[in-house]
């Protein structure tokens, strides 16, 4: 592998492939390369981790089956420690797997076989999300919203409960979390809680980050009083905000 990376062709996004088979990394980043993406392959957990001390690119696709590393250890890390979108790539089809991985923070999953310009656009989708959220953080850039007590500071995603115990929501959690804080005591769609209109109304990745938000904001998760859900419309924050 190069000591370092080529330059990116101006506006161009940045996309790391990690999957062991060649083959299969070669159709993926050759779906991508024709709409205008910069791909880089990559077939171990150790070589995406070297890649990423270079450049932290728009986007991490990660194939679950690793050789070295366990697929869910690595989308963990790249949620936790680098600002970039994660795909979750998996032969895996059973749901508790789609679900973990969301769980873990990525933001969208494909299960192999796929229809490249499914993926295509899913990709488009997260990065569109992102390039909202980042627009919406540079507006309520060192704002605060206090709500019940709590206080969430929109400019490093950090939320604080009233009794001082603090997280580091991910990307993901802060770009929900936004959405009610801007509207308090209204019912939000699906949509509007992933902020794309192309997401499907089902989509199963808007009630994992809603269980997420409410195991940090929740007495009882069970049987949320903050975070309502308003059945058959979406979800409701039950709380009055003040932005400082």
């Amino acid at each position: 592998m190069s000591a370092e990376l080529p330059q990116l062709a101006p506006g161009a996004r940045c996309i790391y492939v990690l999957d062991d088979d060649p083959d299969l990394c070669h159709l993926v980043s050759g779906s991508l390369r024709e709409f205008g993406f910069e791909t880089f392959e990559c077939h171990s957990a150790a070589a995406l981790r070297h890649l990423l001390q270079l450049r932290v690119p728009d986007l991490c696709i990660v194939d679950l089956g690793l050789p070295d590393a366990d697929g869910m250890d690595v989308v963990r890390e790249l949620q936790a420690s680098y600002d970039c979108g994660v795909m979750v790539l998996t032969g895996r089809g059973y749901l508790s797997d789609r679900v973990m991985g969301l769980e873990m923070g990525a933001d969208d999953y494909v299960v192999k076989p796929f229809e490249p310009r499914e993926l295509v656009a899913r990709v488009r989708s997260i990065l569109r999300r992102q390039e909202q959220s980042n627009k919406t953080q540079t507006t309520e850039r060192s704002r605060i919203a206090e709500f019940g007590g709590w206080r969430f500071l929109a400019d490093s995603n950090a939320l604080s409960s009233p009794g001082g115990q603090q997280w580091t929501l991910s990307s993901g959690e802060a770009r929900m979390l936004l959405q009610f804080l801007k509207a308090p005591n209204r019912i939000l769609g699906r949509e509007t809680l992933c902020g794309d209109p192309d997401i499907s109304p089902l989509d199963r990745a808007v009630d994992v980050r809603v269980s997420r938000l409410r195991r940090k904001l929740e007495s009882d998760p069970e049987h949320p009083k903050t975070i309502r859900t308003v059945y058959g419309a979406g979800y409701l924050l039950a709380a009055e905000v003040k932005w400082l």
